[in-house]
């Protein structure tokens, strides 16, 4: 098979969706590193000014839309078009594990300069958990995977009065599946969780139950009306359920002194652990664009940037991470700290600035990668997981 065959049999919308996430994810980043001297909370604190507030929300859909991805992206594995039922049990497992691995390892060095003490599990965590708990969740028929996804998503609410303290029994279990908190502590190094896995895993079985709307056999006019069936019907369920603060987060909504703080009370969810309308907002809005993806037929300058980061997400996750410590480091150095111990960006339009430059230098690394992967891969394996 030749390079052009290999990216071409790719689902272009996935591809586009997953990377629009990934462009997402690094503004987000860029905010992580150079912005730090303005906390954002969970939910995000109300006293920050709009800019901000809706930047960090905008960057809200990375997570839920990947982790559904991936679940999608399971079931077109376990499903090849033309072939036969693979299990992908093995596939998922040791994907998952791979990418834990590379969490504790590459997320450790890339903020290790900043917090020694302390190792982070995040969204790679979860993830990596999710495809491991998906390997033995898909033996079950896929009706069944997609029920126990819906009410972990829908009822995971339920859970949030149960409150387990440190060192009380179950303490670790818990905070991996529902309440994030430090899980050990290992010497000088502690181990902190940020994702707890319990919701994640609820998305990545709705992922793999909505597969099928991928398949060859699936004509992209009923894809597509499927699709905004499911992004509609989501945020309707949200506005029901947040207009009358009946379920789905913690914190109430009231009108404030004017429209935008308002709608920004209205928008505020719980993201650790994700709260329903958490994902009732992310998801359809995530269902949404990749109906709008799927029509596009031809490719544009946005189009082939948006498979190019799609098609090698791992990849850019970690190599960004480590540019963006490159870069803070030495800006640290030649300008010094200007807010407290920290370098930081003036405003927040500085870091949309910072973020499009961010994109456009890993554009052309992806895309050098990207040809790469596609070419090598059959002879070496270990690119898959790029």
């Amino acid at each position: 098979m030749n390079p052009a065959a290999a990216v071409t049999s790719r689902i272009a919308s996935i591809d586009m969706m997953r990377g629009l996430v990934i462009v997402l994810m690094m503004l987000d980043h860029v905010r992580e590193r150079f912005y730090m001297h303005v906390r954002t909370g969970d939910p995000i604190y109300d006293t920050i000014e709009p800019d901000l507030f809706f930047t960090r929300l905008l960057t809200h859909l990375c997570a839920p839309v990947f982790i559904a991805l991936a679940g999608v992206s399971a079931w077109l594995y376990a499903n090849p078009s033309p072939g036969t039922y693979r299990s992908p049990s093995g596939f998922l497992f040791k994907r998952g594990m791979v990418i834990i691995l590379i969490e504790m390892i590459g997320y450790y060095l890339v903020w290790a300069t900043m917090f020694p003490t302390y190792m982070f599990l995040q969204v790679l965590f979860a993830i990596g958990a999710c495809m491991v708990a998906l390997s033995a969740a898909c033996r079950l028929p896929r009706w069944a995977i997609g029920l126990l996804g819906f009410t972990i998503v829908f009822g995971h609410n339920l859970l949030t009065p149960i409150d387990i303290a440190p060192g009380e029994p179950f303490y670790v279990i818990w905070a991996i599946l529902h309440d994030r908190g430090d899980l050990a502590t290992i010497g000088p190094l502690t181990i902190q969780l940020s994702y707890p896995v319990l919701p994640w895993f609820g998305v990545i079985c709705l992922g793999y139950f909505a597969g099928p709307l991928f398949s060859s056999t699936m004509q992209p006019s009923a894809r597509q009306r499927a699709l905004v069936f499911i992004g509609v019907a989501a945020l309707a369920v949200l506005f029901v359920l947040r207009g009358f603060n009946i379920y789905g987060e913690t914190l109430p909504w009231t009108v404030q002194d004017t429209v935008t703080r308002t709608v920004m009370d209205f928008a505020n969810y719980t993201k650790y652990p994700p709260s329903l309308d958490y994902f009732l907002l992310t998801l359809g809005i995530g269902s949404l664009g990749l109906a709008w993806f799927d029509t596009f037929r031809g490719q544009n300058v946005i189009t082939r940037a948006l498979n190019q980061f799609g098609s090698v997400p791992m990849f850019v996750y970690m190599v960004h991470l480590f540019i963006l410590l490159a870069v803070y480091t030495a800006a640290l150095a030649i300008f010094g700290p200007n807010h407290g111990d920290r370098f930081g960006l003036p405003n927040v339009g500085s870091l949309w600035v910072g973020a499009v430059i961010l994109t456009l230098i890993m554009l052309t690394i992806a895309k050098a990668f990207s040809a790469y992967k596609h070419r090598e891969k059959k002879r070496k394996p270990w690119l898959s997981y790029f």
